[in-house]
């Protein structure tokens, strides 16, 4: 059997890096691109000027003007980025069929098939940030090693505009010396509980039976044991197949009007049965999510006989769970409708924006 050759090509600060290629003028500075301050935005992007000062993605956009007053705050222009996207998937194809996207700005790619005496791993991985940078413009930084796992793990280690290479001469020391919170599927629980149980780092988890992982962390304990050793076995998938299609929104203030909060479901479903109509997909899951003004989140979901897929169908069945799950004394500030177990639809459940 050939030895796998897995490339993880992790994109630059992408949505920053597309603003500062756009305008030269915000080149060196701290560029935070994401919602508003006032409409509890939060940060999708943060060039490195600006994560000097603290600023991260996923932070509220209000704490980012606090720990770096002086960032150039942008809206996103999805449009952009995904153009910049389709650009860079097609350099991807352009080296194999094998790609598997997580999100407009990374993906693996599965070269083993191009691999020969005379041309490394590292080389291709070399090749493909040439050509992302030539005709896009933008960075990236990669990750070449024998697993999907290894690959992403490596992709990190030298950013930005970076390379890492992983294999059978230094994955054991690194894998020692990695933080426990930098494993996959070790979330902030996980990584309080690895501590209770003196587990720091990768050594430690090394150190650990596989018994005693799965009878601390359940079936995920599999999965860490191997972890530790640099295993993973899972291909990669150059079709991805979607399981659910959502909406969901943030309220500029926490929200308590049922009126106003069924409105904003209404809007939701219409939403959500657009994007599956432009999928051709119907579902026979229903799912509300709210999040409290704690934030706390919390979800409701119902199966049915039939898949559904119109937006007044939709809305019932989320109207219904809404008021089961929502807390009368409780404002939110997020709601979501989601419909999952996707399947082809039919004649009988489609809707007018397959018509439009």
């Amino acid at each position: 059997m050939t030895e796998r050759r897995i490339i993880h090509i992790d994109m630059d600060y992408f949505f920053a890096q597309v603003e500062m290629r756009d305008n030269p003028k915000l080149k060196g500075k701290p560029v935070i691109v994401g919602g508003k301050a006032s409409n509890r935005g939060v940060v999708s992007t943060a060039s490195y000027e600006a994560r000097k000062y603290g600023v991260h993605s996923a932070m509220p956009t209000a704490q980012a003007h606090k720990l770096c007053p002086n960032g150039y705050y942008l809206s996103p222009r999805f449009e952009a980025y995904r153009t910049a996207s389709d650009q860079i998937m097609k350099i991807f194809k352009s080296y194999t069929d094998i790609v598997e996207p997580l999100s407009l700005d990374e993906a693996y790619l599965d070269i083993t098939h191009l691999v020969r005496a005379d041309l490394a791993a590292s080389q291709i991985a070399q090749y493909i940030r040439r050509d992302i940078f030539e005709q896009t413009g933008l960075t990236s930084s990669a990750g070449v090693s024998y697993n999907k796992f290894l690959a992403k793990l490596a992709s990190g280690m030298n950013k930005p505009n970076g390379l890492t290479v992983i294999d059978y001469d230094n994955v054991h020391k690194i894998l020692m010396g990695l933080d426990i919170g930098d494993f996959p599927g070790v979330g902030k629980a996980s990584k309080e509980k690895m501590h209770e149980h003196d587990i720091y780092n990768g050594q430690d988890l090394f150190n650990q039976s596989e018994r005693e992982l799965i009878r601390l962390f359940g079936k995920r304990g599999h999965g860490l044991y191997n972890k530790a050793r640099g295993i993973d076995y899972n291909p990669v998938k150059s079709t991805r197949i979607r399981k659910s299609v959502g909406t969901e929104r943030t309220f500029a203030m926490d929200m308590n009007d049922d009126d106003q909060i069924l409105q904003k479901l209404w809007e939701l479903s219409n939403k959500t049965a657009e994007r599956l109509a432009k999928l051709q997909k119907s579902g026979k899951t229903v799912t509300v999510k709210i999040k409290t003004f704690k934030f706390e989140s919390l979800s409701k979901q119902r199966s049915l006989r039939d898949p559904i897929r119109n937006e007044t169908d939709i809305y019932n069945i989320a109207y219904s769970l809404y008021t089961e799950l929502k807390d009368a004394d409780i404002p939110i500030r997020l709601v979501g409708v989601t419909v999952g177990s996707l399947e082809k639809a039919t004649f009988e459940n489609m809707t007018i924006y397959d018509y439009i």
